[in-house]
């Protein structure tokens, strides 16, 4: 009996994981200090600011509410010593439009007070709300310019949807809040970001809420919606094979527990938050560790710190399309709710948050995350054939995967935390969607006479080169906050003195990055391995514990440096980069991002070139995509995805998963355990 309850944990415990029976956030008998606002908490703030900013005599905007960054040391302090004994200051910071100035203010929601309030008179404007950009979108409908080129085109009003772009900054020495609208046709199709009435440049004004400025540059024809449908349910045959249906069952149900936020999960814990600018964010992981019996931290704190999508065409319909998705829109704001059995598997449990309105109210995003066990791959293997002995050995494997998705336009992004056993951490993004077309008057290749900036990918629609550029904020804490940063250089030697029959051989060389110029790394150029390491803390052997980046396929930025889009978007410079913890650090583009000059970013903190030598670290990794488009992705992409790892290394005494259990009624054929 006890042999069988024995197993049937095991099993539990390695099973796959997931989050999808919608787990609404329950109330605990205490709050972690790191779990994202509550609806009671935003509704405080709402009603903090408004009363001491009535609606009746100002006009005020929210574009922020979130939880304030705690101090580190006093959630290091409450982790150890746990909150029957210790409480962390819990502080949401708010970020409000009060009669056209951009206020920070801070609230301490146990006290119930303002803390501070304070006036932004830097560069650039707050994340845009979704309020004012559904208000902008409708004025093009009674603009009587723009009716009246519509009717120039022989188009149906009725049939024409539009939608705001962030305009970016160019040089200009004073900045209003402005947008550009662009409008679509939807008749015959839903797909209407491949039907753009192209030639009509509009700016909209968001404190004026009106259209301040107007062009027409000649009539292109609008692509025609042939072909367009996405809709299954539209579409015609012949169709392709049909895939077969799999299904998930957990007999003693998943293998992880979670309590509010946070998560356990066979040898692993960490708390899943979530903020209105970031989306997901991954706090606290630690490593059980079975030789030395204890739980040994490796990351204080991951998220997707910004997004930078610069498009390819100088051209006055696109020049200014360079986005920063998460600074400007707003990834916690852009969530979309997951759909069980499609967005996550079957066997997913899902997990509710809030975000807010502009007007401050709390809205509810359900299922806007859900967390996951898979299984099926191997975590170790091994064969003997080549000697008497004939024998095969091998341990299962299961991830435990975090998923979240947001929208922006006509894109949406998938973003995984996948967690193993080993313990690696792989964080991956996704994107699908629809491309960014071009209308121009040309049906087949050959007429293409000038440079279109991008490819023919049906009649009329040119799909626009573009990149796409994620960084990644890694606060990580190997066994320990004190921390430096290794680069392992592969070298090639000859031998010269006849010693061998080689030639040659290679080996490595171990440079510790002193400062941050020293660990500002253009992936690609030489073999190496990028680590993070613990300088205080040794193996049996003597080796520093560590982690090793394995990155994803590099990609550089091809913009000069002095152009507009890429002062602000300087953080794509290279590819990883390293810098002291600092609280206020948050935001690789800055924390004002609409219209921003590029004066607040990563790549101008690290000017100061700080100690980094065995201090509290940040590893910040870039992430990218060059996308040519095809005929492939349309009318709608494939998904499209890149991932790294954060994989230990001399972290552990030996293989960490050495005595880990498959599951003991799950066996593969022929493969003995």
């Amino acid at each position: 009996m006890a042999t069988s309850m024995v197993k049937l944990m095991l099993f539990s415990a390695l099973i796959l994981l997931s989050l999808q029976a919608v787990v609404s956030v329950t109330p605990l008998h205490f709050q972690h200090p790191l779990d994202p606002l509550t609806k009671q908490e935003i509704s405080l703030v709402q009603t903090i600011v408004q009363n001491k900013y009535p609606s009746s005599s100002n006009r005020l905007s929210f574009h922020y509410i979130g939880l304030d960054e705690p101090e580190k040391d006093a959630i290091l302090k409450w982790e150890s010593i746990k909150p029957t004994v210790i409480t962390v200051p819990r502080k949401a910071l708010a970020i409000v439009i009060i009669n056209s100035q951009t206020h920070e203010i801070l609230i301490d929601l146990k006290a119930r007070r303002i803390v501070s309030d304070n006036i932004h008179s830097g560069n650039g404007f707050p994340t845009l709300s979704v309020d004012e950009q559904v208000v902008a979108i409708e004025l093009p409908l009674k603009y009587g310019p723009f009716i009246e080129s519509v009717n120039k085109r022989g188009l149906n009003l009725s049939e024409v949807v539009c939608s705001t772009f962030t305009m970016g900054w160019f040089g200009e020495t004073k900045d209003r809040r402005t947008v550009r609208v662009e409008c679509f046709m939807k008749e015959s199709s839903p797909n209407i970001w491949v039907r753009p009435i192209s030639g009509l440049a509009m700016v909209v004004d968001l404190e004026l809420m009106k259209i301040v400025q107007y062009h027409d540059g000649g009539i292109i024809p609008v692509p025609t919606a042939d072909n367009t449908e996405y809709r299954f349910s539209h579409q015609n045959p012949p169709f392709g094979p049909r895939q077969h249906s799999l299904a998930t069952h957990q007999p003693q149900g998943p293998g992880f527990q979670i309590n509010g936020h946070s998560i356990s999960w066979a040898n692993l814990k960490f708390h899943i938050g979530f903020d209105p600018r970031a989306g997901i964010v991954i706090s606290l992981a630690s490593i059980y560790d079975l030789e030395k019996h204890k739980s040994r931290r490796v990351l204080y704190k991951g998220y997707i710190s910004e997004l930078f999508v610069p498009y390819q065409d100088p051209t006055d319909d696109f020049y200014y399309k360079t986005f920063f998705d998460a600074g400007e829109f707003g990834f916690g704001l852009s969530t979309v709710s997951l759909v069980p059995n499609r967005d996550c598997p079957s066997n997913a449990q899902f997990l509710d948050t809030y975000v807010h309105a502009a007007d401050g109210t709390p809205l509810l995003i359900k299922n806007a995350i859900c967390v996951f066990e898979q299984y099926g791959s191997i975590m170790w293997r091994h064969t003997e054939t080549g000697i008497p002995m004939n024998r095969s050995k091998k341990r299962d494997g299961s991830q435990l995967s975090g998923k979240n998705c947001c929208y922006r336009g006509q894109l949406r992004y998938i973003i995984d935390w996948e967690f193993k056993t080993s313990g690696s951490i792989k964080p991956s993004i996704a994107l699908s969607g629809i491309l960014e077309i071009k209308g121009v008057d040309i049906k087949h290749k050959s007429e293409i006479k000038s440079d279109q900036h991008g490819i023919l990918v049906s009649a009329n629609s040119i799909g626009v080169y573009h990149d796409h550029f994620y960084i990644y904020h890694l606060d990580l804490d190997i066994d320990g906050v004190a921390n430096s940063f290794e680069k392992t250089s592969l070298k090639t030697v000859r031998v010269t003195d006849g010693s061998s029959k080689r030639k040659s051989y290679w080996t490595t060389e171990v440079e510790t990055a002193k400062t941050e110029n020293d660990a500002k790394i253009i992936l690609g150029l030489s073999p190496g391995e990028l680590s993070v390491v613990n300088p205080n803390k040794k193996t049996s052997v003597g080796n520093d514990v560590g982690y090793r980046l394995i990155p994803a396929i590099p990609a550089h930025p091809l913009l000069t440096d002095d152009d507009y889009p890429q002062i602000r978007g300087a953080f794509t410079n290279f590819n990883v980069w390293v810098t002291p913890y600092n609280r206020t650090e948050k935001w690789a583009g800055g924390l004002y991002v609409d219209h921003s000059h590029g004066d607040d970013t990563l790549a101008v903190w690290t000017k100061k070139n700080r100690d980094i030598n065995n201090k509290d670290i940040v590893l910040w990794h870039v992430v990218g995509i060059h996308h040519v488009p095809a005929q492939e992705d349309f009318p709608i992409m494939p998904l499209l995805s890149t991932a790294f790892e954060l994989s230990p290394t001399n972290f552990f005494e030996r293989n960490p998963v050495l005595k880990t259990l498959s599951p003991p009624d799950v066996q593969w054929p022929g493969c003995p355990k």
